[in-house]
């Protein structure tokens, strides 16, 4: 039976891949052409992983293991890691630890100045998970002008978290390009949040009129990577942007 190991060689960077059936860690060594010092620490390294196993005799004898069985392994240990993980995560959030800080967090930002309130956001998975805290945190309203496709993207990501701000009584606005061949997509969605169509292009959203996460390029040119925007915690701007958007919502057209 053919059998595969691998061996890597970190100075080199390259990746040498040995068809045997039993081998010792010299013949490996040169087929490989890995210093015979060093190949016994990846044999080692491999042996502790579950990858190949080492057969007792002089001279000592490696034997790999099936490459599905190695891709279960590696499977298995992953997700075992996970929930481990997970499982700390949640112990976390019902401990006093998590009560402690919290409150620190919430006393420390009454002390801050208004002007270290801010922050940039680089790529769209920071971005969201960014609005995705702010909605968490909503009390009163939730205000968000974006695109036709920001709109498609909200309904996807933040389409739980913002039930869960409509069921806690918060008010949910969006505006956006409506297009009719988006219209049968965003109906489950218009059942949470009241969207009307704009042609105004722009994309924000804006929590309780005092916190502001301004996306400051267009989506339609830009690579998720590298999409950017700016987070502000400031009632008087917030405010005024607000009052703004209020002006104009009440000439926008329901959908």
């Amino acid at each position: 039976m053919i059998v595969f190991v691998t061996l890597k060689w970190q100075q080199n960077r390259k990746i040498y891949k040995l068809s045997r059936g039993v081998s010792t860690a010299g013949e490996l060594s040169d087929i490989a052409n890995v210093p015979r010092s060093r190949s016994y620490d990846v044999l080692e390294s491999l042996e502790k992983k579950g990858f190949i196993i080492m057969k007792l005799g002089k001279p000592i004898k490696y034997i790999a293991v099936p490459p599905n069985e190695v891709l279960e392994r590696v499977k298995k240990k992953i997700k075992d890691n996970s929930e481990r993980e997970l499982k700390t995560i949640e112990q976390l959030k019902v401990g006093e630890i998590i009560n402690e800080l919290n409150l620190l967090h919430t006393q420390g930002i009454e002390l801050v100045e208004p002007v270290d309130l801010s922050g940039s956001l680089k790529g769209r998975d920071n971005l969201y998970n960014h609005l995705e805290t702010m909605i968490k945190g909503a009390q009163k309203s939730i205000t968000i002008m974006t695109t036709t496709q920001g709109l498609l993207r909200k309904l996807e990501i933040l389409k739980y978290t913002l039930l869960k701000a409509k069921q806690r009584g918060v008010k949910i606005r969006v505006a956006a390009p409506i297009t009719k061949d988006i219209l049968s997509q965003i109906k489950d969605f218009s059942k949470i949040a009241e969207i009307k169509n704009t042609n105004i292009k722009a994309r924000f959203c804006l929590v309780d009129g005092k916190e502001l996460t301004l996306i400051l390029l267009n989506d339609e040119s830009v690579h998720p990577s590298y999409d950017v925007g700016v987070w502000i915690n400031t009632k008087l701007f917030a405010g005024a942007l607000e009052r703004m958007f209020d002006s104009e919502w009440k000439r926008m057209k329901a959908i």
